[in-house]
C-alpha cells in the first residue's frame, strides 16, 4: 500500500500482496479485465483493495480455463459466474470426447503399427458426426434392400436404425471396431455380398409370411444352437437332427442351408462382431458359433 493514507496499491505493491507477477496484473488491465481506480501524478495505476479480490477471482476464473472475454463479462456484471461456468462444462465436454478419441486412435495406431496413411484414415473415420455415420449405415441398407419390397421389413428398418455412433468414452477396440467396420460398409464387394443375403430373405419370404419371421428365426437358431453346443452335441450326431426339426418345421432344409451360407461368411459374420464391438458388447454377440454349428448340421445330413 502506498504511503500517502489513501490505501491504494502500485502494480507492484498488488503483486506483492496476491502473489501474482507485475506482468499478469499489468496483462490483465491491458485487457480490460482488472480496471484501475485511478492513477497517480505520475500517471502509474492505482488499485484498491476490491481490485485484489477481484484478482482473486479473475486468478480462480482462469485456472478453471475461462477465457479472458468471459472472465470480463463476469467481473463486469454482465453475466453470473454460474451461466459461465455451466458453459464451459458443456465445451470442456466436447474437449474431454475429443481427447479420448484421440487417445484411443493413438493406440489403436500403436497396436496396428499403422502406416501414416493408415493413421491419416483412422483418425477421419473415427471423428465422423453422428450424422455421418448414420448417412454411411442409412447408404449401405439403401443399396442393400434396393428393390427388393417383399424383403423382411423388420430387418431392413432394423439394420438401418443400427445406432454406429462411439460412445463417449470409446476404448482403442471400439474405434478400432468402427474403423474397420466404415470401411466394410463402403468397401463394393462386402456391399454386393450383402446384397446377396438380402436377395435370399426376399425369395424365401411368401406373402402370408409375417413381418420380423426372419428376425424371430434368427433368435431361435442362435438359442437351440447355443444349448446344443453347451450339451456338446456334434453338428453331425442324431440329436442334432431333432434340433434341426425343431428348428426348421415344415421348411425345406436345403433351401434355409443356402440361405445360412449366404449369412455366415467370414465377411457377414465379422460384419456383426463389429456392431457388437462398436456397441461394446463384444464379438461373442454376434454369435458366429451357433450359426456355425447350424450350418455344420445341415451340410451333414445334406451331404457336404
Amino acid at each position: 500500500m502506498i504511503e500517502d493514507g489513501t490505501g491504494l496499491f502500485t502494480i507492484g505493491e498488488l503483486a506483492r500482496a496476491t502473489g501474482l507477477t507485475v506482468r499478469t496484473i499489468r496483462y490483465w488491465s491491458d485487457e480490460g479485465v482488472l480496471h484501475p481506480v485511478t492513477r497517480s501524478s505520475g500517471g502509474y495505476r492505482l488499485y484498491d483493495a476490491e481490485s485484489a479480490a477481484r484478482l482473486e477471482l479473475i486468478r480462480t476464473l482462469r485456472e478453471l480455463g475461462l477465457g479472458l472475454d468471459d472472465v470480463r463479462q463476469v467481473v463486469s456484471g454482465e453475466k453470473d459466474v454460474a451461466s459461465v461456468a455451466a458453459a464451459h462444462v458443456a465445451a470442456l465436454d466436447v474437449q474431454i470426447r475429443s481427447l479420448k478419441v484421440t487417445r484411443a486412435v493413438l493406440s489403436t495406431v500403436a497396436r496396428r503399427g499403422s502406416t501414416a496413411e493408415e493413421t491419416t484414415l483412422m483418425n477421419k473415420l473415427a471423428r465422423l458426426s453422428a450424422a455421418e455415420r448414420r448417412r454411411i449405415l442409412e447408404e449401405f441398407v439403401d443399396d442393400m434392400f434396393h428393390g427388393l419390397d417383399t424383403a423382411d421389413p423388420v430387418i431392413r428398418d432394423r439394420m438401418r436404425e443400427m445406432a454406429v455412433d462411439l460412445p463417449d468414452e470409446p476404448t482403442s477396440e471400439q474405434v478400432d471396431a468402427w474403423v474397420e467396420l466404415a470401411e466394410l460398409l463402403q468397401d463394393p464387394r462386402f456391399r454386393a455380398r450383402m446384397r446377396r443375403v438380402a436377395e435370399f430373405n426376399a425369395a424365401g419370404r411368401g406373402p402370408e409370411e409375417p413381418a420380423g419371421a426372419s428376425m424371430w428365426f434368427s433368435r431361435k437358431l442362435v438359442h437351440l444352437a447355443a444349448e446344443a453346443r453347451g450339451q456338446g452335441i456334434a453338428p453331425d450326431s442324431p440329436e442334432a437332427g431333432r434340433i434341426l426339426r425343431d428348428l426348421l418345421g415344415d421348411a425345406d432344409p436345403a433351401a434355409v442351408l443356402e440361405r445360412l451360407r449366404s449369412s455366415v461368411s467370414d465377411e457377414v459374420a465379422r460384419y456383426r462382431e463389429l456392431l457388437s464391438l462398436v456397441k461394446g458388447r463384444g464379438p461373442a454377440s454376434a454369435h458366429r458359433a451357433e450359426f456355425a454349428w447350424v450350418v455344420a448340421a445341415l451340410e451333414a445330413r445334406a451331404g457336404g
